[in-house]
């Protein structure tokens, strides 16, 4: 009979219940049938809200379907908890939070809530018993695309619900403050992707529900409730102007400034400052930027919280958005978000950024305790046009040498306008790798990596403007030689010999001695042969650093051996061999030949390490 009781009241096709029904459903039915009641119609809203996500019918229109049985069931609650039996009122209260733990927030907790497309999400918390008003706050943070969600509240008066106990009921009195003394109302809502926190004031009279929805796609939100404004903050303060300003912009760096936050100047210990930098947009929380991270391709591990230790972040560190490590963000790995944390400095200069590219800056204040962030509003700035490179004119039968820097990687400009229909471009590599890159008319007509002694000759016509670039292939410095010349028959290297090797023979080495051979031309030419004795920690360093466009001008005296003219008409004959005598036993020696040709300019030959034999 309490059931058909409670179905006739609860659908009389009103917004509004009676209180004089509620009493009577909640006398008629014993406590516990109230407390069957009370979980069977929340299980009941909660199943058919929720359980076939392809009916989108279902979203917000349950709720006002099943609004009055939640007005009935909390009106149930508020009389069972005014019954005299203060064990029942205990238990129920205990039953009803161990039953559905689930959906009560926690008070004082950061809860992390995973939303279904088109499936709303409820969550309600009560105060406790004793508190007749107090503050609370409530902030919604979205980790991903915008989220509707709103807080309604029950609010049942006091004194009406203890006339009701107590069975003092007046028709005429009843109906006049029928709407005064139970109300239902949605006191706030929302819509967005932006953090957003509500703050209110609550009586142990009222229940309140949260409803979440997504209707981009499945998403996941963080919940914060607390009715403790006493003590410190989850989140850090934001100073009362968030912005982020931009102070310098050059073409691979910008500068930026913030205010302090308040909660920095007061526990500056276990604050720290976290920048986010990325091409695409401005992110408005710290897990916001996390999915986007994982949605790039970025392998992350699956937890979504922020774990910083004060004694694994120190200052100018790079951070991944994680509870188990510290990684660097780059463009390589994932080709958008980066992220620096340096520590309680409120101004910074972001480098390596790419000229006349727009960035996007986050600056996040983290508190290391509680593991929270609040974000300043973020801002943006283009990066400077990259200047025009320098080009530098060549000149007939001039010989310039270029450095090249391997670690900016930049091409060094050269440009020749041609006074002859035929010309050549002579390259003469002194040190590391490089690549060359020849144009015509803006037309590619030769490119490559050279080595040693690299001769193009190319046709043309008069007043053709050819640009050569030059750079660095190595992260380490490069140098070449290069001149451009119409005269062919007048070279000013001298004549190579197929192959710059020098070649030692070991069964000839002796005590003091080392016999070296070498290819020549069949071009009389000048050969000078020097040598320095070397450990052999510094081999490896000698051979690299190596310049094969010096000669022996900058060779010590003591150093050089002899110099001597050799060439044959027979190339196959065209060998030469020289002993050198006088050394230590069992020591390392660097040996080197340079090559003079007619114009002077000396070929450096591929240096060679020889040791002489401890015994003999």
């Amino acid at each position: 009979m309490g059931w058909l009781v409670a179905w006739f009241v609860c659908f009389p096709g009103q917004e509004k219940l009676s209180c004089r029904g509620i009493s009577v459903v909640c006398k008629i039915l014993s406590f516990k049938q109230q407390k069957d009641f009370f979980f069977f119609f929340l299980i009941l809203s909660e199943v058919q809200s929720n359980s076939d996500s392809t009916v989108k019918v279902l979203k917000m229109s349950w709720f006002w379907f099943y609004l009055p049985l939640r007005l009935l069931m909390v009106a149930c609650l508020c009389h069972s908890i005014k019954d005299p039996t203060t064990s029942s009122q205990q238990s129920f209260r205990t039953d009803l939070f161990n039953f559905y733990h689930s959906l009560i927030l926690a008070d004082g907790k950061e809860t992390t809530v995973h939303l279904l497309k088109d499936i709303p999400r409820r969550y309600y918390f009560v105060l406790e018993e004793g508190r007749a008003l107090a503050p609370f706050t409530i902030t919604v943070t979205p980790c991903d695309v915008p989220i509707e969600w709103s807080i309604l509240v029950h609010k049942a008066s006091a004194s009406f619900l203890g006339k009701a106990a107590r069975g003092d009921h007046d028709t005429q009195e009843d109906s006049k403050s029928q709407e005064a003394s139970s109300m239902v109302s949605t006191i706030f809502n929302y819509k967005g992707n932006s953090v957003e926190t509500y703050m209110g004031m609550s009586s142990h009279s009222a229940l309140y529900m949260l409803e979440f929805l997504s209707t981009e796609r499945d998403t996941h939100i963080t919940v914060y409730l607390t009715t403790d404004t006493t003590s410190g903050h989850l989140y850090p303060e934001l100073p009362m102007d968030p912005r982020i300003d931009v102070i310098g912009i050059g073409h691979t760096t910008v500068t930026l400034t913030w205010k302090h936050s308040p909660s920095v100047l007061q526990h500056r210990e276990n604050i720290q400052y976290c920048l986010l930098v990325n091409e695409k947009h401005n992110y408005k929380s710290l897990c916001a930027a996390e999915t986007a991270i994982r949605s790039s391709g970025m392998k992350l591990p699956p937890t979504l919280a922020l774990s910083l230790s004060p004694y694994l972040l120190e200052p100018q560190q790079v951070m991944i958005l994680s509870n188990s490590e510290l990684s660097i963000i780059n463009r390589v790995s994932s080709g958008e978000v980066r992220q620096i944390c340096m520590g309680t400095k409120n101004t910074y200069t972001v480098p390596n950024l790419r000229p006349s590219t727009q960035y996007y800056f986050d600056v996040f204040v983290v508190n290391l305790l509680t593991n929270a962030s609040a974000a300043y509003t973020g801002t943006f700035a283009r990066t400077l046009e990259e200047p025009e490179p320098k080009v530098t004119e060549l000149k007939d039968g001039r010989v310039i040498q270029v450095v090249l820097d391997g670690k900016k990687q930049k091409f060094y400009s050269l440009q020749y306008q041609a006074r002859h229909k035929k010309i050549q471009f002579t390259f003469q590599l002194c040190r590391g790798q490089v690549r060359v890159h020849i144009t015509k008319n803006g037309k590619t007509v030769a490119s490559e990596n050279i080595s040693g002694l690299r001769y193009f000759s190319l046709k043309g016509k008069l007043l053709d403007t050819y640009l050569v670039q030059l750079r660095s292939t190595e992260e380490t410095n490069s140098s070449v030689k290069v001149q451009v010349s119409p005269h062919f028959h007048k070279p000013l290297f001298p004549l190579l010999p197929e192959s710059l090797k020098i070649k030692s023979f070991s069964k000839l080495r002796t005590c003091n001695s080392v016999t070296i051979a070498w290819l020549g031309t069949q071009e009389e030419s000048k050969y000078c042969v020097y040598k320095k004795k070397i450990e052999e920690d510094q081999v490896w360093m000698e051979l690299r650093s190596a310049d094969r466009c010096s000669g022996p001008e900058s060779r010590h005296k003591s150093e050089k051996v002899l110099c001597k003219y050799f060439y044959d008409i027979n190339l196959q004959r065209a060998v030469t061999t020289e002993t050198i005598k006088g050394l230590d036993a069992g020591t390392l020696y660097l040996f080197d030949v340079y090559l003079f040709g007619p114009s002077g300019i000396p070929v450096r030959y591929h240096s060679k390490v020889v040791k002489t034999r401890k015994r003999c």
